[in-house]
Parts: structure tokens; sequence; C-alpha cells
């Protein structure tokens, strides 16, 4: 359920937040009072794409807020799977946008917009003033039926979808591979040279940062010898200058001196320490240097060497990681272009299993499809009925395609007839836009009976209806509103006086700026509300009794949707 919306800085709209509950909610206004801008604010908290002139002049940011109360057990797993934190069964989804980027949240968690997306689909169902053309999109008419038959379903369509990713794999596979078989003795050979040459190398993961170690070593190698002899001659015992030398007569000049200054034992100690870490040093040197040697032959192997590395760095990778994976890729291919025919016939089984599978659950889900399609016909005719379609017959016609996709084989489209002795025909062929509109009222009503989605927001979708008709989609959303929560943006009387709260939205101007607010209607305001949309310049006595009146029957329909 949504409890509140919570809106700052966008468009007219300063700042507003305003509280829904569970049943039928109904907003209406005056043109240009700002209607769209809510519509506007809920999607874009859900991720929709808002221009950066809906900030509000002269403010720095816009922000959108929907805070939610979730029951569902299902939907709150879902979230937590998503790794959303949720408290109190409460989730908040915002939005915060400035003109160089926008951070959307829920529960405080930033998240990316595919997530927002997500999580709003769980919790709302937005039908926007136009949505109802996306009835003329036949594939639509597919995801409709098996929203309607998802519990029959089960998972069968997830399978399915994988069978179809796993046939689709194997025929481009099989299709790719069907080579001539020249072009498969000159691949063969080609690749039969690139092993052996690769095999010839012998090469060993992490040689070549060894040998070029080695090769630095090996190129300076007589710099190195000459420089370390003068460090150990300097720091020896041979020469009377050298420091190891001059340190042994240091000491013996101490020798005798602690009997006439004790603190000099201290000042002896770390010279002798000096001079021992000199030592060893020198000796260590010493080691270093006797393991020393250069080799023109060692030199001249480790280079060639490493322009080999290097020459099959350039052709096969960048590392000898990466060689050795070639390699094995190559060998693998070889190997399979020289055994081609049992291959082949080996990847066309799998191909031929993984059509089976497809076609297997295609049946299944078809089968499915067209048992309950009866049902969502008998419902439609009803719903379309209640919506004042006198004569009317809806059927749904599901054709085998000559192609699997994911969603099997099934080609669903929506027939309707809604005048007595016509044969039933495509929608854009029989259907005006007010007659789409409420079609898809119609949909929304049925599916609203199985649905596990608590909030229906329907925005404006009383377009091109009047008299009776619109009556009927009053009393149809005052049905839908006794079990979901409802929000609807209207400008038919019929359908104000049905709300359970109402809530107008209004422009106010005064020398400096205009703004947008939003306010919830007392009783005696909410007649007088239904009055202005019942028209005239004037609101007389006479159209405000009607409108009492229209708010006394509304109430009476309430009334008698409860005993049903």
């Amino acid at each position: 359920m949504l409890l509140s919306v919570h809106v700052k800085n966008l468009a007219l709209i300063d700042e507003v937040e305003m509280n829904f509950e569970d049943h039928l909610n109904i907003l209406t206004g005056e043109t240009g009072a700002g209607k769209s801008v809510l519509m506007g604010a809920v999607n874009m908290a859900l991720g929709a794409r808002v221009p950066k002139d809906m900030i509000r002049k002269g403010a720095d940011y816009a922000l959108a807020e929907l805070f939610f109360s979730v029951s569902d057990p299902r939907v709150l797993e879902i979230l937590r799977s998503m790794e959303i934190p949720i408290e109190d069964d409460s989730v908040i989804i915002s939005r915060r946008m400035t003109a160089g980027r926008s951070v959307s949240r829920i529960n405080g968690e930033i998240v990316s917009s595919a997530d927002v997306r997500k999580a709003g689909q769980l919790l709302l169902d937005i039908h926007g003033q136009h949505d109802h053309q996306s009835l003329l999109d036949k594939s639509r008419h597919l995801v409709i039926l098996d929203r309607f038959i998802r519990e029959p379903l089960g998972d069968k369509k997830e399978k399915m979808a994988k069978a179809y990713q796993n046939y689709t794999h194997y025929k481009d596979m099989y299709e790719k591979q069907a080579l001539d078989n020249e072009e498969r003795l000159r691949r063969i050979d080609f690749l039969e040279f690139e092993l052996e040459e690769i095999e010839n190398a012998h090469l060993v993961v992490g040689e070549d940062e060894q040998l070029e170690t080695d090769y630095r070593k090996m190129s300076h190698g007589r710099e190195i010898i000459e420089k370390l002899s003068q460090v150990h001659q300097w720091t020896g015992y041979e020469e009377r200058t050298s420091v190891g030398e001059q340190l042994g007569r240091s000491l013996k000049n101490f020798s005798g001196l602690e009997e006439f200054d004790p603190n000099l034992g201290k000042l002896r100690e770390q010279l002798e320490n000096i001079e021992s870490l000199l030592n060893d040093f020198n000796w260590e040197l010493s080691d270093y240097m006797s393991e020393l040697s250069f080799d023109e032959q060692d030199f001249k192997d480790t280079e060639e060497r490493l322009d080999l590395i290097n020459r099959m760095k350039a052709k096969y990778g960048n590392s000898i990681e990466d060689i050795l994976a070639y390699r094995d890729e190559k060998q693998a291919e070889l190997e399979r272009l020289q055994g081609y025919d049992e291959w082949l016939s080996d990847l066309k089984h799998k191909l031929e299993v993984s059509e089976e599978e497809l076609k297997m659950l295609s049946q299944e889900v078809s089968q499915i499809r067209k048992q309950y399609a009866k049902e969502l016909e008998q419902r439609m005719e009803q719903s379309l009925i209640d919506l004042n379609f006198l004569q009317v017959q809806f059927r749904i016609d599901i054709r085998p395609m000559e192609k699997y996709t994911k969603n099997g084989w099934d080609d669903v489209e929506f027939l309707v007839s809604t005048n007595p002795g016509e044969d039933v025909k495509p929608l854009e062929q029989v259907a005006s836009g007010g007659e789409l509109s409420r079609i898809m009222l119609g949909i929304k009503s049925v599916l609203a009976q199985i649905d596990d989605i608590p909030t229906l927001i329907f925005d404006e979708i009383d377009t091109g209806i009047s008299g009776r008709t619109a009556q009927k989609v009053a009393e149809k959303m005052a049905y839908i509103g006794r079990s979901h929560q409802v929000l609807c943006i209207t400008h038919l009387p019929q359908i104000a006086a049905m709300a359970d709260s109402h809530y107008l939205i209004e422009k106010t101007a005064d020398d400096s700026h205009t703004k947008t607010e939003i306010r919830e209607l007392t009783e005696d305001e909410q007649i007088r509300e239904v009055a202005r949309l019942m028209g005239g310049v004037e609101i007389t006595q006479t159209i405000l009794d009607s409108a009492e009146e229209m708010k006394k029957m509304a109430e009476q329909f309430r009334i008698t949707c409860l005993k049903k």
C-alpha cells in the first residue's frame, strides 16, 4: 500500500506531502493545475527519465519520495534478495535529482534504476493517459494472458526461456560450423602449424620474468664486477686506507682508555658493532662476487630465448599464460575438426534434444494458455458489460508461429466485437480511443482479481467517455477500490463522486511565483468539487443539489459493493 508521496521542488510544486488510504483515492483539479506533475513525481521516483528543466526555478534539486507499507511476504523476500534492508515492513523509494546527476535510494541504500523499476513493479501498477494505446501492439496481448495465468504456468515459462536459450545456442553453433571440407582441411593445416610452433618453444610459466632478470644482470655484468670489486677493496682489510683496517686501528686506540673514563666503554661497544656489521657485509659481498661470472654463451642463449618468447607473445598472447591458454583452445578446435563428422553429429544430437525439450515445454504452455483463455474471455466480456459495452464479444486467438521464441510458439491476439451482428476483429480495426481505454480498464479490473500488486494508479483514463458510460467506469473504479488501493486522477464528476478520499490539486500565484498545492477535501468540499466538474461557470444551487445526489448514489453503490 502506498502510504504517502512527498514531492519537493518539482515543476510548480514547492513542497507537498499527500497521505493516501487503502481504498479509492480521487485527485481532481482545474486544467493546468499540475495533475500531470503529480504523476511525473511518482514516475520520477520509480526511475523514469525526467527533463532537467522540471527542477523548480531557483531550486538546486528536485526530490520525490514514495512511502509504502508492504505486507506480502513474497514481495518482502524479493526485496531482501536485492539486498535492500527492510524494517517494520516499510519501503521508501526516493530519487533526488540535480542539474548534474540523480540518485535513487530504497530504504536509504543507493540502488540502480533497474532495481527501482523492479521494486516499483512489485508495489504499483500505473496506467497512464495513453497506456491503452499499448493494446494496439499485439505482443502485449501475450503478456496480459500470461499475467492472468501466472499461477497455472508456475515456473514453466522460466524453464521454457532457459530451454530456448540452449536451443538457440546449439542452433547458432550448428549453423556456424557447417564448413565445407576444403576449408576444414586448410584450417587443420594452419592450426597444426601454430600448435607445433608453440609446442617447440617448450614454454614454462614464469620463465620470461626470470630470463629478463638474468638478461639485465648479464648485460651489465662487467660493470657490476668492477664496481663491487672496488667496494670490496674499500670496505676490507687488504689496504691501510680501507675502512676495515681503519676501524681496527680505531679500536686499538680505545685500549686502556676505559681506566680513565668508564663512559668510553659504550662508545667502544658501538664501534665494535660497526666493525662486526662491516665484516659480515664484506664476507657476504665476497660470496656474491665468487658466484658472479659472465659467460658470453650464456648471455647469447638468454638473449635468443627472450627474443623467441617475445615473438610468441606478439603472435599468440601477452603472457606465457595467455599463449598456453591459446594453445589449449586451438588444440580443442583441432581435435574437433579432425573428428569433425563425429563432433558435428554430436552437436546435431544436442540441438535435437534441446529442440525437443523446447517443443515439449512450448506445447505444455500453449495448452495452458488455450485452456485458461476461455476463462479470461468470459471474465473480460462480463467486465466490459459492466463498462457499458452492452453486446460485446471478446475472443483470444492463439495460433502457432513458424518459429520458437523465449515465450514458446504461440502468437496471441485479442479480438473484439462491440456491436451486435459483427464478427470479432483485431482491436485496431474496431475500437476507438475511448473504447480502448475502457477495454484496458476491463483488463486491469480482471487482473486485479488475481494480482498481488496492492496499488493501482489511473491517470485520466476517462478521456473520451461521458454519460452512462462514465457512470459505469466510475462503478468499476469503486469496485476495484474495494479490494485494492486505487489512486485515480480524473475530470469526470461520476468518478469523483465515488471517492473514499478526495484530493484537490490547485495552482496558486502571487507577485513573485506560482506553485501547485494539494489538499484533502472535506465532505462539503467534495460536493462542491463534484459540482464544479459537472460544469458551468457558475455553480448554482441546482448543480450543488445534483452533486450531493450523485455523492449519495455513489455511497449507496459502495455499500452494495461491500455486500457482494
